[in-house]
């Protein structure tokens, strides 16, 4: 997979400021506030930044979080961990792996069949719905 590499400047014209806060400099939003956490159409969801394949709706559930969360990746390739720990916490960062965005986090408390929950910013997504 060939990686996305822009600087500062151009990320900044490509992205909403909310968009440039979260996936580029590790922000998160409120909340209950997305476009999909509480989304239920199926299809495929992409990296904002990059357009990379990122989760499947059939692998989202609702967690009760207020942000989407997913039990796998669309692919094993599509995500990268990164050890995170800001805030006091010990967590593990999810980025994509195509262009390095920040998506969320990976907690072990999912349902099966992974008992993973992906917990991904809306902000960082666009939605394909599937037949397209």
């Amino acid at each position: 997979m060939e990686k996305v590499v822009l600087d500062e400047t151009q990320w900044r014209k490509r992205l909403t400021p909310m968009q440039f806060s979260v996936c580029r400099q590790k922000g998160t939003e409120p909340p209950f506030s997305g476009e999909y956490y509480a989304f239920k159409g199926e299809g495929l969801y992409r990296c904002v930044c990059c357009g990379a394949a990122l989760f499947e709706s059939r692998d989202k559930f609702d967690s009760g979080t207020g942000w989407p969360s997913f039990t796998r990746p669309a692919t094993p390739e599509a995500l990268e961990e990164h050890e995170d720990l800001g805030h006091g916490m010990r967590r593990t960062e999810v980025t994509c792996a195509r262009c390095d965005a920040h998506l969320g986090h990976l907690f072990p408390d999912g349902p099966a069949p992974t008992g993973l929950r992906y917990c991904i910013n809306s902000v960082c997504l666009t939605f394909e719905p599937h037949g397209r």
